[in-house]
């Protein structure tokens, strides 16, 4: 006898994002893993933070096995990246350049600097940016933009993604029902991180606005 009963009845009880995403588990397995955690790169709004627990909760229950299903997230993690990489390589260098330049309040110098600063540090930038909400699904366009030697970026991309998924499917399976206190838990990472960014963008929009004033 398989433990699929009790996974579907634990997904029947969930609601919203949670019970959608345990469905798609147990009536795709390991495919429907990938495909959730894959749709964070594309789709923010849906965090891995809140899916990662879930598949560990998943796999605890016996739809897949635990090491399915990091090999499932993290190929799902993967592809998201890539796809997100592969709309920044098309964009290229020299259109988002300008596009940036048409931004209020921002220079295309400010996008140079940047692009600089890409070009130093790029495989840190991705290998963490993997860990770090919001940046997590952007980091690859830049990747893209900059071309970033593709084999580089798929190994920094999976390295991280790796690291990031383990902890959290891990956790979310020991826990098992109670995988809710990890994402509880990771969310307050989460609203530091977008309290960082405010803080970051109000503080560039003063002093430009401030240096755009006559002396």
């Amino acid at each position: 006898m398989t433990a699929f009963p009790a996974a579907s009845t634990a997904a029947g009880e969930m609601t919203g994002v949670a019970g959608w995403a345990v469905g798609l588990m147990e009536s795709l397995g390991g495919p429907g893993a990938a495909l959730v955690v894959g749709l964070d790169n594309l789709f923010p709004p849906l965090p891995s933070e809140l899916v990662l627990p879930l598949a560990g909760f998943a796999a605890g229950r016996g739809t897949f096995t635990l090491g399915s299903a990091l090999f499932w997230t993290t190929l799902g993690s993967v592809a998201g990246a890539v796809i997100v990489y592969l709309l920044g390589r098309q964009l290229g260098h020299d259109r988002t350049r300008r596009l940036v330049g048409r931004i209020p309040l921002v220079k295309t110098a400010d996008f140079d600097k940047t692009a600089a600063w890409f070009a130093r540090h790029g495989g840190k930038a991705v290998f963490f940016g993997r860990m770090i909400p919001v940046f997590r699904s952007l980091v690859s366009l830049p990747a893209g933009v900059e071309r970033m030697p593709f084999g580089r970026f798929l190994l920094y991309t999976a390295a991280g993604s790796l690291l990031w998924n383990t902890g959290f499917v891990v956790a979310g399976y020991l826990l098992g029902e109670h995988w809710p206190v990890v994402e509880r838990y990771a969310s307050i990472f989460q609203y530091v991180v977008f309290a960082a960014i405010a803080v970051a963008v109000g503080l560039f929009v003063v002093r430009r606005v401030r240096g755009r004033k006559p002396v």
